[in-house]
């Protein structure tokens, strides 16, 4: 099974695990750390909508709370015939963490889109901007 297979496989294996009891709307998301460990998240809702997380954001946070800093991709599936993007915070916080890296959209059967955050998110604020 090739590298991308088992990202794409892992992301959907996770996101069977989705807390999304309001919407119904669950998302699995695998990144790939540049030592190649998969690092896995799912969607997790709250009443409130508002204090919903992301699954793409939960696989980052594990991710730098298990010590890895360094990414080359990310799977992301959704059970959608479009090709389903991160939102906006998402795309930040993986610009941020990121960079530059490989988006891989996908749903239960089939790779959708493969893009770069740079094409996600052409303008990002980061670092540079901050002066010193």
């Amino acid at each position: 099974m090739a590298a991308s297979d088992k990202l794409v496989a892992a992301a959907r294996a996770v996101r069977e695990r989705a807390a999304a009891d309001y919407s119904g709307f669950k998302v699995g998301a695998a990144l790939e750390t540049r030592a190649g460990d998969i690092v896995t998240g799912c969607n997790v809702e709250n009443a409130t909508y508002g204090l919903t997380i992301c699954a793409e954001r939960v696989a980052v946070f594990k991710a730098i709370s298990e010590g890895h800093r360094e990414f080359t991709r990310i799977v992301i599936v959704a059970d959608t015939e479009s090709p389903t993007p991160p939102c906006g915070a998402c795309r930040q916080i993986l610009w941020e963490f990121g960079g530059d890296i490989e988006v891989i959209l996908a749903n239960l059967t089939e790779v959708k889109a493969t893009l770069r955050m740079k094409d996600l998110l052409p303008m990002p604020f980061d670092r540079r901007l901050l002066g010193s």
